[in-house]
Formats: C-alpha cells, structure tokens, sequence
C-alpha cells in the first residue's frame, strides 16, 4: 500500500459538500470513505476506477474522472478496482431520503425489479414510459436502468465465484445473465478478468468457507455488509432482539458478540440469514466498516435480493455523518447524538410482516401465535427457527380483528403498495384510512416498513431543525430513557408520534381496555381461528 496519500483529519462537511469536482478530488486525495458510494472516480492513464477511499496513489487531477454511479463509470470503459472493490461499497443514503422518481427507481432496482420484471415492469411501478425512466436516470446516474442492474448482476457473480464452489453455469443464470457469453463479456469489461481468474484469486488469499455446489451447506454465503462512518450496532440489536418473534427470528451470544438470525420469504425460494453485531473496521472504531452475514439460501437467484433486504434492515445505506450535523442544531439532540454516534433507524427485511406486526401490537408472543396458526414451515427447521411469517394472502381468510383483516385485504390486493420504491404519501394515507390502523401506526410502518428517514411530528420546537432526520431523531430520543423522552413530550409531542412501537402499544392500551387477545372490552370473544391460536 502507498503511503504518498497522507490521510487527514475528518471535516465537517457532509455529502452535501462534494457536489464539485475540486472538493471529490479532495476527498480522494484524503481517502475520505465518508463519500464511498457517493460518487466514484476513474483514472484514465490505468483505465479503473474507484471508490473515493481507494489506498492507491492519488492520480493527477488531469486524468481523473468522476461518475455518479459504478454502472456510469462501467459504461465510460473502465474496470473496476481490484484493490478497493468499489462495487462493494454502501448504497447512497440519497436514495432512501428523495421521493423523486429517481429514488424510487433506485430503491426498486436495488430490490431486483428490473432482473425480474424488465425496464417496462419498473415504468409501470413509477407510473411513467420507459423512455422517461431511460432518460431521467441517465441524466442523473449517467446510465439507465438496464446498465444499473447489470453492474449489480455482476457483483452478485463476483461474490458468489469467491465465496462457493457452484459451477460456472450455473453461477451465472443464478447472477441473473441470459447467457453464458453475456457472462464472461460482462465479467471481462467490469474486472478485466475472467470468471474463473477472479474465482483463483479468490482462493489464493483466502481460505474463508466456502458452500458445495447447490450452496447449502452449513457455512452459507458469507457476505460482508458494508456501511459509512460509525455505526450504533449494540443499540440497534437490542430493538432486534426485544422484538425477535420465536419461529422466525432468534438473537444468540452476549452483548457485543451477537447474532441475529431470521428466515426470509425470497422471490424464488427461502433462507436463513445470521448477521453478527461485532462489525469489522479495519480503521478503527470511527471507520466506515461492515457487518458479517451468512446467508443459507434454497435458491441462489435470491442472493442479491436478500443482501439489500439485511441492508434495509440494519440502515446500512444511511449517512451518518449528515444526520450528526443537521440535528446536532437541536439543543435537546446535540449530547444525545455526541454520545451515540452513528445510531441507526432500523428498517424491514419484510415490509408487510413489519405492517402486520406494527397493527397486531403486543409482546412479541402475539406474533409468534400467529406464525404458528399460519405460517409456512421450513423444509427442516434451523435451530429455533422453525416457520416463515404468513403472507397476507395466507392471514386475509384468518379470524383476526377487523384492523388487521382490513389490512391484509389491502396488501393482498395491491390497495395499500409497500414495495422498495413505493410512493410512500400514497402508502402512508392508503394505511391510515384502514379502519383499525391510523395515523400513527401508518406512521411507524412508513418509518420502517418503507424506509424513510423523516417521519415524525410536523410541528412543535425543533421540529425544523431535525428534517429530513426525524425518524433518526426519534431513535435518539428512544434510547435516550424517560428524562430525555419527557422533554420530548413536553414539547406537545403526541407519543403515539414518536415512532416507537413500545409507545404505540401504550397509546392504545391506554386509549381503550383490551382482553388478552387484543379485542376491546365488552367484545363477545370468539372461539375459534386465530382467537384458539393466541391463547396458545
């Protein structure tokens, strides 16, 4: 590694501040991994590019280029960095803050919507052509849906040659190409390497584990989950594990050294995913790093779905270091985000389980008795992990509360859409009408379910201050206990606005007597169905 790029000390400026050329060469003449994913930069005296932290030696400004995208970068001509691995880095955190058609084509091709239903399935999604969705994307990312699709097939085909021994045909129509020779073209033009190279390299710096050739035996696909800045892990697997509903998800080990484990409905198969708490920074503890994960996956093809599905859930796109300046403007957040730095808003790894979860309230119990009722069962359960949560076509004919039925109904039948890049206002009123539901558990399924990083109270002091970090906002309140959640309160805030499902369950308690089973007081009690089920 060259030591002529001198790493200096952080600045305050956020991603906001790299819109110049002159400040992205700033910050890859400082290795800055703030800006990983953010942009990348080429060098065309080499013809590869980069990530903005790449330990090479700086390039001369003159033959430096900068793209938006990997896929832009892919499409100018050049390869991909064999040392950095920019195809590696965390997604942009613009894309989980902007409603614009192009964030929501972003979210829905990280989500594989163009590999499964084409470029004319996602213009259908957006409610425009495929020539506007072509042309939009291009202007902003320097390259169009097809050509961000195929860099991400190209890194689910780099991991899964390092990682198992699956056959080279295999691999590739598991990755999601057409054919074989779209395959090696690919691989050639994006690591200037074959496929079976990049496989032997793999091999020759690393012993790691590897799958056999269906890729389910017990080690799974180790992946590593990469994210930007510091990162709140214990604070983050506490929420997961004071939730985890028996059947579908467990958390083992002791604080620091976890693990979380759940089972995934997948677009062709299943999986088991195990993600570790400890992260991996080989820059200390301030440094951007990752998680690792394994997946045990029934079909392949789902590989890159599931990823950006575990990356949702533990907010591994999100940018830090911008939610840190903008609400440290908050007198009541400033010492609460000095002292959890890079404290993250979980997401969903399945939007409508969270949404039925989030209507249904409760312990987590309540939720494991309907995975039991109804739930699909594993092929051959996997320690604790024994079901899949029901669909809601599987709960739309279960006896439940009229809330929870009028909500399965509406996701069953596309009324209420909580897909990657749904319109998430449509979403968020779609769910609020809903007898049973609300405003403030569609509020908390907005938050979560969909992503989105700014729900929470429209008005009251601070609450300026705070856009577009709410969601983060409330987490810091949360975690902060009750003396800094009774200044939040004191400012008019509604606690069933704030986001957190403790809360909710409290509102509503508080709101109306309920029996053991959720129905409200005076109620005749039913029998049978889901009601036998929950007494269980």
């Amino acid at each position: 590694m060259s030591d002529s790029r001198r790493k200096r000390p952080p600045r305050s400026r956020t991603l906001d501040g790299v819109k110049d050329e002159s400040s992205r060469y700033e910050a890859v003449a400082s290795r800055d991994a703030r800006f990983d994913g953010e942009f990348f930069f080429a060098v065309v005296t080499t013809g590869i590019y980069c990530r903005p932290s790449c330990p090479a030696v700086t390039p001369k400004r003159v033959n430096v280029r900068f793209y938006p995208s990997a896929a832009a970068a892919q499409g100018a001509g050049f390869r991909a960095c064999r040392r950095c691995r920019p195809d590696a880095v965390p997604g942009s955190a613009d894309w989980n803050v902007r409603a614009d058609p192009v964030g929501r084509a972003m979210r829905f091709i990280d989500d594989g919507v163009v590999d499964r239903e084409g470029v004319g399935g996602l213009a259908d999604r957006l409610g425009y052509s495929a020539r506007q969705v072509q042309r939009q994307l291009t202007a902003e990312l320097g390259a169009g849906p097809v050509a961000l699709a195929r860099a991400r097939r190209a890194h689910t085909a780099r991991i899964l040659l390092q990682t198992t021994a699956l056959p080279v045909t295999e691999l590739a129509f598991a990755a999601g190409f057409a054919s074989i020779r779209q395959f090696n073209a690919t691989m050639r033009e994006i690591y200037g390497s074959t496929p079976s190279a990049l496989r032997a390299a793999a091999r020759g710096r690393t012993a790691a584990a590897r799958t056999a050739r269906d890729g389910g035996t017990p080690g799974g696909i180790p992946l590593r989950l990469a994210f930007r800045g510091p990162y709140a892990a214990r604070e983050l697997f506490d929420d997961l594990q004071e939730a985890a509903v028996p059947g579908i998800e467990e958390i083992t080990g002791a604080p620091g050294t976890r693990t979380y484990r759940r089972t995934l409905r997948l677009t062709y198969g299943t999986a088991v995913a195990e993600v570790g708490e400890r992260p991996g920074r080989p820059g200390g503890p301030a440094a951007s790093g990752w998680l690792d994960c394994r997946l045990h996956l029934t079909d392949l093809r789902d590989l890159p779905t599931a990823s950006q599905r575990l990356r949702r859930l533990f907010d591994l796109d999100a940018d830090p270091y911008a939610v840190a300046a903008r609400l440290s403007a908050d007198p009541l957040l400033r010492p609460l985000v000095a002292a959890r730095p890079g404290l993250r808003s979980p997401g969903a790894a399945d939007p409508a389980e969270l949404a039925v979860r989030t209507v249904l309230g409760g312990p987590p119990e309540r939720a494991a008795a309907l995975v039991r009722a109804y739930g699909k069962p594993l092929d051959a359960p996997d320690g604790t992990l024994t079901h899949l949560f029901p669909t809601p076509q599987e709960l739309s004919g279960a006896d439940l509360d009229e809330g929870l039925r009028a909500l399965c109904a509406a996701l069953a039948d596309g009324t209420v859409d909580l897909a990657a890049g749904a319109d998430r206002d449509a979403a968020e009123r779609a769910l609020a009408a809903l007898p049973g539901v609300g405003p403030a558990a569609a509020a908390v399924i907005r938050r979560r379910a969909l992503g989105d990083p700014d729900v929470g109270p429209d008005a009251g002091p601070g609450a300026e201050h705070r856009r577009p970090w709410r969601s983060y906002a409330l987490q810091y309140l949360r975690h902060a206990g009750p003396r800094a959640g009774a200044a939040h309160h004191s400012e008019d805030h509604d606690p069933k606005d704030t986001g957190d499902h403790a809360a909710l369950h409290t509102a509503r308690q508080s709101a109306r007597p309920a029996d053991p089973r959720g129905r409200a007081v005076g109620r005749r009690p039913r029998r049978h169905g889901a009601d036998r089920a929950l007494r269980a």
